[in-house]
């Protein structure tokens, strides 16, 4: 067996997709509430619930039910494996509103969000999709960037953070949003190779750093500067009090430098069981799908998916056949190589 197909890297390659669908299903009947209204309704999920029937974009789905983050993650994974690890970007364009007009004529409620919308709107009137995603700054490229750090190694970090500007520039061309997402896939990255959490953040604030820099500037925090921030804020507390402290101070909208450093600052408290950490993310309402599932794609990178509860995995695998994340993840980990 290749180095690229050992037993311990491919479970933690899984575990970084199926723990970005944990955490982005037990997120998705939380998403785009307030804080006190997920603790009054559900407290600290413990399990996946179905979308409440007053929700506006969740209501009806079943339990178990990934959204957007997920599945377009997996479109963006099944491209890479197609070119070879390359991206074919008018490919990717077409793909993306695909999917949205499916969940049109689905009646879903969840469709793309605003960067990716606007940017894809002005590559439909004409615009190079060099410049299409130059205002581009909310978690939509964060949030579904994990299959480039199972593609790509983060050590030398000049390739994955150029893979990350290619893939995220046609609809997040922001310094802001490169550096969330270049924090994400380098976190992965690290996780996949074998590294412990911590040096995961390393690496996901080294390469925020770096992607700072390559895109628009728009005015906003420093991303490489919050997640450590965010990761000190919350050292040492409890749970249950860490998630209210990240709700009123570190932000959970879909604003990258909330959302991102959310993410890393409740898996930096259980960086060793990535169920835990998806559940508390989840718990956090606001961006709740997206900042569950970036935490719970890092810690599962890191931990594997073996760590999670085998029943879980098979309640996400089972709800959402299509996915294929196993298999998936086996591709982009022979693109590593």
């Amino acid at each position: 067996m290749s180095a690229a197909l050992d037993p311990g890297r491919l479970d933690r390659a899984y575990g970084a997709l199926v723990g970005l669908a944990i955490g982005d299903a037990l997120g998705m009947p939380t998403q785009m509430l307030a804080y006190d209204e997920v603790s009054r309704r559900f407290g600290v999920l413990d399990r996946f619930h179905p979308g409440p029937s007053d929700h506006p974009i969740a209501a009806g789905l079943p339990a178990g039910r990934v959204t957007d983050d997920t599945e377009q993650a997996v479109i963006l994974g099944r491209l890479l494996v197609a070119g070879g690890g390359r991206l074919d970007v008018a490919a990717y364009v077409a793909a993306l509103r695909a999917w949205e007009e499916r969940m049109i004529a689905a009646g879903s409620g969840d469709l793309l969000g605003p960067s990716t919308r606007r940017a894809l709107q002005a590559i439909a009137d004409g615009a190079d999709v060099t410049v299409a995603g130059r205002w581009g700054d909310t978690n939509g490229a964060a949030m579904r960037i994990a299959p480039v750090g199972i593609a790509l190694r983060s050590e030398p970090p000049g390739p994955l953070v150029e893979q990350v500007v290619e893939v995220s520039r046609p609809t997040h061309g922001t310094g802001i949003a490169i550096a969330g997402a270049a924090a994400i896939a380098a976190a992965v990255s690290a996780g996949v190779s074998g590294h412990p959490f911590e040096v995961a953040v390393d690496s996901a604030v080294r390469a925020a750093a770096d992607g700072a820099t390559r895109g628009t500037y728009v005015a906003g925090a420093d991303v490489a500067s919050r997640i450590r921030w965010a990761v000190d804020l919350v050292a040492g507390l409890d749970p249950r009090e860490a998630l209210t402290r990240i709700s009123l101070v570190v932000g959970t909208s879909l604003a990258t430098q909330e959302s991102v450093p959310a993410a890393f600052a409740i898996a930096s408290l259980l960086p060793t069981d990535p169920w835990e950490a998806a559940r508390h993310a989840a718990s956090l309402g606001g961006d709740a799908d997206t900042i569950a599932a970036m935490a719970g794609a890092v810690v599962g990178a890191c931990c594997g998916a073996s760590a999670f509860p085998a029943a879980r995995v098979a309640t996400v695998e089972a709800v959402n056949r299509d996915l294929g994340l196993a298999s998936l993840a086996a591709d982009l980990l022979a693109l590593r190589g």
